[in-house]
């Protein structure tokens, strides 16, 4: 059990990769306080507790952190998970899509890294972790908003990495590929199968393939691992 007794937060737990690595890390033996916007229809699978928390509102970021806080006395481990889409192409985009994405795509990283960080700190140790994506890597077209945020995210972890790492906390991304989550419910047939076509492995990822990646790199086999981002792809880049 790699994170046995681990105190372990999780953004936009609800669903998809979320969900997935809220499960894996209470397979693997952490206490998981699942997060987002709304409280699913059923309890989210592995979850010790549930905070209905917008990133975007600082408020309630820190009160989920001081509540956590109070209850374990300590956080080993912030998953920052929470994303959306809004695509369009730059000359259709609205101000609105834009803000909105960048919103909950890199602000609320922020929001919860800083929230979290202090606490890390003090007790010299910790870890972070961030969603990014390939698109971050790569850019993908319609996707400016998400493309600058993901982007934004890897800026983040380099940075952190090195301004927490003397401090003992592990700042690191994954940059997943093409997944089955419900994001892609409505997505043509066709344009899925495009999609699969683009990933030499010919298929897209499962969550739980994200979330063991995620498991990986908050647990103690990943110590040395520090401002690096993981490519979990199926090969797209190659």
């Amino acid at each position: 059990m790699k994170l046995k007794d681990k105190i372990c937060i999780v953004t936009g737990a609800a669903q998809g990769i979320g969900a997935a690595t809220c499960e894996r890390f209470a397979a693997e033996g952490a206490t998981v306080i699942a997060c987002d916007r709304r409280a699913p229809a059923a309890p989210v699978p592995g979850a010790a507790a549930f905070f209905a928390v917008d990133v975007t509102q600082r408020v309630q970021v820190d009160a989920m952190v001081a509540a956590v806080l109070a209850q374990h006395g300590r956080i080993d481990v912030l998953v920052n998970n929470a994303g959306i889409t809004k695509d369009a192409r730059l000359v259709k985009m609205t101000l609105e899509q834009f803000d909105a994405v960048i919103d909950v795509n890199l602000r609320g990283v922020f929001h919860c890294a800083q929230a979290v960080a202090p606490s890390m700190v003090e007790r010299g140790q910790g870890v972070i972790l961030n969603a990014s994506s390939v698109v971050g890597l790569y850019g993908n077209y319609g996707q400016t908003n998400y493309a600058a945020a993901k982007f934004g995210v890897i800026g983040f972890t380099k940075t952190w990495s090195r301004e927490l790492g003397p401090k003992g906390v592990r700042v690191n991304a994954v940059a997943p590929g093409f997944v089955e989550t419900p994001i892609l419910a409505t997505v043509p047939e066709k344009v899925l199968q495009q999609m699969k076509a683009q990933v030499p492995l010919g298929r897209l990822a499962q969550p739980a393939e994200i979330a063991s990646v995620y498991a990986f790199l908050a647990s103690d086999d990943a110590s040395y691992i520090n401002g690096t981002v993981i490519e979990v792809s199926g090969g797209m880049s190659v």
